[in-house]
């Protein structure tokens, strides 16, 4: 009969092992700000206990099932199986709890994993060796978010008494194309937030998603001298993404939003328009496009869109279009203007769709951030062309943090607060 206490010391060396490293998980815990990053550190510590006892278990038992360790009086499974059955599954059960334990915590809180990763780490979780190694990456990205948000918390507890984005003026930010300012899901992802948490006033455009430039530029320029009157402000420092640039430089030089605008920062903004845009509308037919426009406008309307025209929305992001409008709308004297650009370094980087549209875009207007080219970024008294060193890139959605998407080498927040701290050191 196998010994009671070689049996007890097969199964409580990796138990032995997860115990030692439990006491370990407070301190470090504590240290971390957030309690979502708490929890998420949590789990990552019990999954690595996870994997390093699973280690344990697997060079103990394996030999030990084999024979190896016969002249010890552990015999192999085959001339004892039976006996071997509760100790596999104790071992199995211990395991399992610890590795439940650590992937719900990262899964319910780990926001860098988004459903991708989600998704592989369910699909490759019954496949040996693949599951460990995306048992790996999983950690890698967990890991990484803590370090990155913990830091980022500890950053503004020392700014926080600065409130260096505590501007004269409110900060007026406007969407772009097929967007609105929805309630539950901000367009801006966490950058208002962030400004916010270092003193910005945020307001929003809450213009219609689709439609005419000029159009948007009426509805902008009463959204505008609405916020001066709630706020008491004299005038609104604009932040405007895509196509919310011509909509607020339309305001500006036709609806008279001119006396109530400090400042108008534009983001990827197409000021010279999309040849590619030109190019789709000459080749797409006229009864093909009312019936794209016709779903589309159906969907914006339950959206909230009262009168949303798809046609003359796309229509006046074209190369030839855009031509027009700059005729009409010249740079406003007494408000101080800037640009900012960015590209995807490769076709097939950044999140769909955006990735496949890179190449299409990049024929007709060059290096592009996945919609707009680099040549019509540039508007203002200053222009500043964004990139990485990486393979990724920074997309059309990666500038505003529409993925709420962690890239290396662009702090998309911080970048925000820097151009709003600029702002307020300009005397905006």
């Amino acid at each position: 009969m196998l010994p009671v206490s070689k049996l007890l010391l097969l199964i409580l060396i990796p138990l032995f092992i997860v115990i030692l490293f439990l006491p370990v998980l407070p301190p470090v815990s504590k240290k971390i700000r957030s309690a979502r990053l708490r929890i998420a550190n949590r789990g990552s510590m019990l999954l690595k206990i996870f994997l390093s006892s699973m280690i344990v278990v697997l060079a103990f038992n394996i030999p030990a099932m084999t024979g190896a360790f016969a002249s010890e009086g552990i015999p192999a499974i085959g001339d004892a199986g039976w006996r071997w059955t509760g100790h596999i599954l104790l071992v199995v059960l211990i395991e399992a709890a610890v590795f439940w334990s650590g992937i719900l915590r990262i899964y319910l809180t780990a926001n860098q994993l988004g459903m991708k990763y989600r998704l592989i780490g369910i699909l490759c979780g019954w496949i040996p060796i693949v599951n460990i190694i995306c048992l790996g990456i999983l950690l890698r990205i967990t890991d990484k978010e803590i370090k990155v948000e913990n830091d980022k918390i500890i950053l503004n507890e020392s700014r926080a008494s600065q409130k260096i984005c505590e501007t004269k003026y409110p900060i007026l930010m406007v969407h772009g194309v097929f967007f609105r300012d929805f309630r539950f899901f901000n367009y801006w992802g966490r950058i208002p937030g962030e400004l916010e948490t270092n003193g910005a006033k945020v307001f929003y455009g809450n213009q219609q998603s689709a439609a005419s430039v000029e159009s948007s530029g009426k509805e902008l320029a009463e959204r505008i001298r609405k916020v001066c009157e709630e706020t008491g402000s004299e005038k609104v420092n604009i932040i405007a993404h895509s196509k919310g640039g011509l909509d607020c430089r339309m305001a500006i030089a036709k609806y008279g939003a001119g006396p109530y605008v400090a400042s108008l920062t534009t983001i990827n903004t197409p000021h010279r328009g999309c040849e590619f845009a030109d190019y789709l509308l000459s080749k797409i037919g006229q009864p093909h496009q009312q019936r794209v426009a016709k779903m589309y406008e159906a969907a914006l309307r339950r959206m909230g869109d009262p009168d949303p025209d798809f046609i003359a929305a796309v229509t006046d992001l074209t190369h030839s279009a855009c031509e027009k409008l700059n005729a009409e709308m010249p740079d406003p004297e007494g408000i101080f203007c800037q640009s900012f650009g960015s590209k995807l370094n490769r076709p097939g980087s950044g999140r769909f769709p955006l990735n496949f549209s890179t190449l299409l875009v990049g024929h007709f207007d060059g290096p592009n951030d996945g919609l707009v080219g680099e040549k019509s970024f540039s508007w203002g008294s200053e222009y500043q062309f964004l990139t990485t060193t990486g393979k990724r890139g920074i997309s059309h959605g990666d500038v505003i943090d529409l993925n709420r998407e962690n890239i290396d080498g662009f702090d998309v927040r911080e970048f925000f607060v820097g151009i709003v701290s600029d702002l307020k050191n300009k005397g905006f």
